[in-house]
């Protein structure tokens, strides 16, 4: 199974037991079947009309849709009803979350599993950036000091500030990067970070999807209406290695140029061209496979974000007790 992007203007419906996805190109319509067998889950980046018969199919099926925006960037997913049920599991979601004990226990562990991620990437680079990493593993032994989420959000807050700060000194192209804007980013840089969290979040959404965890209860970022907030807790893990490593790389090869970014938007939106290649790149990045040291065995990248979900799913059952990723590599 494989995720389907679609970029270009058209409409996805159901035919038959199959989808299909209509499109004009040069005056000439044309029609791309999709298997629905070998779907996992759509990205719709261009103008797509879809419909209740579709919607249904899609649920039957257990497909997610991820919907973007004009400008590129994440505006929300149709989640289909969830199919491994576990009441039990959510029962100890939510004690998890109302102990104050226990949701911090969690919080901080998805905090350090961020900057861990941060100085890994940062390590590469180390002659560069020495400061910034000292910094951050300060930070990293300062989170279990903090007494409340807040303040656990504080000193992740603070990393993140200070590993922004090395990204002029690591990226090779003059772009000028002062801080991380987000609504709406305000240069090529933001624009990447945002364009590849969008992809992470929605990486991890879709596995959550294939385990028994609830979305919408999360413990580091608040549950909140229209938001899976779990997502958003375990794409902190994952961020540093699946999108910002990514963007470093892209730019500082050469592979994404200001041609790639709308220059009268302040270059602050991905082309459909850019958007391409940075897809491909995180495709092409989550089926990369290495040997699992802890495992013994080899296994993908993307394998990573449900190996997280089932330590967490152990962790809240009291079978193990959770400790957020730390890459080694």
């Amino acid at each position: 199974m494989r995720d389907y992007y679609i970029f270009k203007n058209g409409r996805v419906k159901r035919q038959d037991n199959s989808i299909i996805f209509e499109y004009t190109e040069d005056n000439v319509e044309k029609k791309i079947p999709i298997p629905v067998n070998d779907i996992d889950s759509i990205y719709l980046f261009g103008e797509v009309d879809i419909n209740t018969k579709l919607i249904n199919f899609l649920s039957q099926n257990n497909i997610i849709i991820h919907f973007f925006n004009y400008y590129g960037y994440y505006t929300g997913s149709f989640y289909p009803k969830e199919f491994l049920l576990s009441g039990d599991l959510l029962v100890k979601q939510v004690l998890h979350y109302y102990s104050k004990k226990k949701r911090l226990e969690l919080a901080k562990e998805f905090v350090k599993g961020a900057i861990c991620g941060a100085i890994l990437n940062l390590k590469r680079y180390k002659e560069k950036v020495d400061t910034e990493i000292n910094d951050l593993q300060n930070l990293m032994k300062s989170v279990e000091e903090q007494s409340s989420i807040s303040m656990v959000m504080g000193v992740e807050g603070n990393a993140k500030e200070i590993y922004y700060n090395a990204f002029p000194k690591i990226i090779n192209q003059p772009i000028e990067f002062k801080k991380r804007v987000k609504n709406p980013p305000d240069n090529m840089i933001n624009a990447l970070i945002s364009f590849t969290n969008s992809l992470v979040y929605t990486a991890v959404l879709k596995e959550i999807y294939k385990t028994q965890l609830n979305p919408t209860v999360a413990y580091l970022h608040e549950p909140s209406v229209r938001r899976f907030s779990l997502s958003l807790d375990v794409s902190e893990i994952f961020k540093p290695i699946f999108g910002d490593r990514l963007i470093f790389a892209l730019l500082n090869d050469g592979v994404l140029k200001q041609s790639h970014f709308d220059k009268d938007l302040n270059f602050a939106y991905l082309k459909e061209e850019g958007r391409k290649i940075v897809v491909k790149a995180f495709e092409d990045k989550l089926n990369i496979t290495f040997h699992h040291k802890g495992l013994d065995r080899m296994v993908s990248y993307r394998k990573l974000i449900r190996l997280e979900l089932y330590k967490l799913i152990k962790h809240l059952i009291n079978e193990d007790k959770y400790k957020s990723l730390n890459f080694w590599w």
